[in-house]
């Protein structure tokens, strides 16, 4: 498949009517026309010129490949609209002079008239009368009739003014739309485009796609990391907001991981490219989120099977006014008017585009908040979330052991606790050693170590033997009733505990747990702010532990001692009653990720988080859930209302044909006024950036 830049493509109906010649041709069956993107994807196979043709009869057509690709696309898009400005500018000045000359001199006013409605919709008349003569009947065929109709009823001054009102609607609509484009293509414009390799001690500058893994490339203050990779030489603070959404730079040293896209902000870093730029993840999200303009909604799929054949409707309606009353006794040239008036109302484009501008908005809006939603039809079903289940690790948690609680019968404990551990990767002994550190303690070297599989470690400190365990590995007779007492009450409270003894008795006890996240608490108030009603967690650890994880955080309930196929019962179970989003890693809760409604994942840029989930939240915290959990229910809230205004005002026009007072100017304004509305509220996703949080 071949894909195209298009310029032109200014009108959503016609884009679909494209699409649909297009499919008719030879192996044209897969061609798509993305109006969101403005992009043609076509088969290898199909005939070009064909395909051209078909776009030139609606004003598109394809951008021909340049080297200054980008800039070439832009003027031509910029180009058009200052044109059609242009001569909407010139046809009111023809107006208004035919307006002051039509009372002395009529012919030269007409002569006005006319030049002014050909100056701002010869477009759509060419385009009109094209389809007129090939019996295809869309919004260019009816302005075109109804204008043809004015004109032959001598109605110069009102035929006019709608071709210059249909022109600023036109003008204004591809303005939305271009508005909504560029918020995306800015945030596409973060891949960077060359890196600086080194070669035999040489720098040499190659295209990205050049780029292979193993190169080693220079990364200077200012620039952009061509891909991910590993540090090697240098130490600098990044900035990846391109990957987290997050600005607050990052520490970055030998032996640490940068992503492609982010941005060096001082020194000199030297980096050991570990993926292929397509293969990035920087690449990866871009690709999903160009691919996530053009998912289709059930809303927006809906629209355009009504479309079809709204049109056709109004076309039957207006014939029944135009022939229907005369018949009754009604005047035929006041009853053709109104049917001229109705043949306007019937411009569907309102009403088309009154979810595509949102949609493009909202995957904008949070994918510069580094929430990557692979659709508009996820962006939508979260608006509709009213219950989020969360794994407990490392999302509410920070998915790593912390001594929270130090019981100390003897001095020596920490010290002995800490010579035992100090060699051990186990996460519990990092948490001790942790805390050790902290302390700033000396430590001995064993000069033994025995590890008892499953319950702990054995250990020789100058020539005395010590336990560091769970209570299974303390010898039974070194328990007294005390010890025993505030072994239970930390079982009790949650915490796994690690007991420190010698033959005789314990030194001490740690009381170790999964560390809550400070933001938690906050954040899942801020949720149901934000509309969710309940908030459940899930998790595989014992009852005391998730009790505590959820009373600390205040969730509305909680699950514990659940293996990964229970999770998926429980989130099917839920699913029942409500609409659920499922939190998790993306890793180990994959199978609870795809079975709920929603699946997000947290990864901060991880493969598995970014193939598994609908939604990821390319942080490593929760923070920008509740944002995007508004940004999408304020998404759902402006498409119903665009709907209920794009209608509204049409059905209001057509009401006013019962008493024979639709205009051909109200009209056309029910249709601009929608179009404009629909367009400027839509906006607002992007404009209240700065407002929401």
């Amino acid at each position: 498949m071949a894909e195209y830049k298009l310029q032109g493509l200014s009108c959503a109906n016609c884009a679909r009517e494209m699409e649909e010649e297009i499919q008719k041709l030879d192996h044209g069956q897969d061609a798509k026309v993305l109006y969101n993107s403005s992009k043609l994807i076509i088969s290898d196979k199909i005939a070009l010129e064909k395909v051209e043709k078909i776009l030139s009869s609606d004003g598109a057509s394809i951008v021909k490949e340049k080297d200054d690709h980008e800039g070439h696309d832009h003027s031509h898009e910029h180009s058009h609209g200052k044109r059609l400005l242009l001569f909407i500018g010139f046809s009111v000045l023809l107006y208004v002079a035919a307006m002051l000359t039509e009372k002395s001199v009529e012919g030269i006013a007409i002569a006005l008239y006319i030049a002014g409605a050909a100056l701002s919709g010869y477009t759509t008349f060419i385009k009109g009368l094209k389809n007129l003569f090939k019996f295809k009947f869309n919004i260019d065929t009816l302005m075109t009739i109804a204008l043809i109709g004015a004109f032959g009823i001598g109605e110069w001054k009102e035929g006019t003014l709608v071709a210059i009102l249909f022109g600023i609607n036109e003008y204004l609509e591809g303005l939305g739309m271009e508005k909504a484009r560029k918020s995306m293509e800015t945030l596409l414009k973060v891949a960077p485009k060359e890196a600086t390799v080194i070669v035999n001690g040489e720098e040499k500058v190659i295209p990205i796609a050049n780029l292979q893994v193993n190169d080693i490339v220079l990364v200077k203050s200012g620039e952009k990391i061509p891909s991910d990779g590993t540090v090697i030489d240098g130490k600098s603070s990044v900035n990846e907001a391109a990957i987290t959404g997050e600005s607050m730079p990052v520490d970055k040293s030998i032996g640490e991981h940068v992503y492609g896209g982010s941005i060096n902000n001082e020194g000199v870093l030297k980096v050991s490219i570990t993926k292929a730029y397509e293969d990035s993840s920087l690449a990866k999200i871009l690709h999903l989120v160009e691919e996530a303009q053009e998912t289709k909604t059930p809303t927006e799929q809906f629209i355009n099977r009504f479309a079809k054949y709204y049109t056709p409707l109004i076309m039957v309606i207006a014939i029944i006014v135009m022939i229907v009353p005369p018949l009754f006794g009604g005047d035929w040239g006041s009853w053709f008017y109104q049917g001229l008036a109705v043949l306007i109302v019937g411009c569907p484009c309102a009403l088309i585009i009154s979810s595509p501008i949102a949609i493009i908005s909202g995957i904008a809006r949070n994918a510069r908040n580094g929430i990557l939603v692979k659709g508009g039809v996820f962006l939508e079903q979260l608006g509709k979330t009213d219950t989020i289940a969360f794994d407990k690790t490392g999302t509410l948690t920070k998915g790593e052991p912390h001594v929270s609680k130090v019981l100390m019968y003897e001095k020596n404990f920490l010290q002995i606790a800490g010579s035992i551990e100090k060699s051990s990767s186990h996460p519990l002994a990092k948490a001790v050693m942790r805390k050790v550190e902290d302390e700033s303690i000396p430590l001995y070297e064993p000069s033994a170590i025995e590890t008892i599989t499953g319950v702990g470690i054995k250990a020789t400190i100058n020539e005395e033997d010590f336990w560091l365990g769970n209570e299974s590995s303390i010898p039974f007779q070194a328990f007294s009733d005390n010890v025993k007492a505030d072994l239970n009450s930390l079982k009790n409270e949650g915490y796994t505990v690690v007991a420190v003894s010698n033959k005789s008795k314990v030194l001490g006890l740690l009381g170790i747990e999964d560390e809550i996240r400070t933001e938690s608490k906050e954040i899942v108030k801020q949720l149901y702010k934000a509309g969710i009603k309940h908030t459940v967690m899930l998790t595989g650890d014992h009852e005391k532990t998730a009790e505590k994880v959820a009373k600390s955080t205040g969730l509305t309930n909680y699950f514990a001692n659940l293996l990964p196929e229970m999770k998926v019962e429980k989130v099917k179970e839920l699913t029942r009653s409500s609409k659920v989003a499922m939190v998790g890693d993306g890793i180990n809760d994959a199978p609870a990720l795809a079975t709920a409604d929603l699946g997000i994942a947290m990864g901060k840029g991880t493969d598995s988080a970014i193939e598994t989930a609908d939604i990821v939240l390319m942080q490593d915290h929760l923070g920008k859930l509740p944002s995007a959990i508004k940004i999408s229910k304020r998404v759902n809230a402006i498409i119903k209302l665009n709907i209920s205004l794009a209608l509204g005002l049409k059905i209001i026009a057509l009401l006013l044909t019962i008493p024979g007072l639709l205009t051909l100017w109200i009209a056309i304004l029910s249709d601009m006024g929608a179009t404009i509305l629909v367009t400027l509220i839509s906006l607002t996703v992007l404009l209240e950036k700065r407002t929401l949080k």
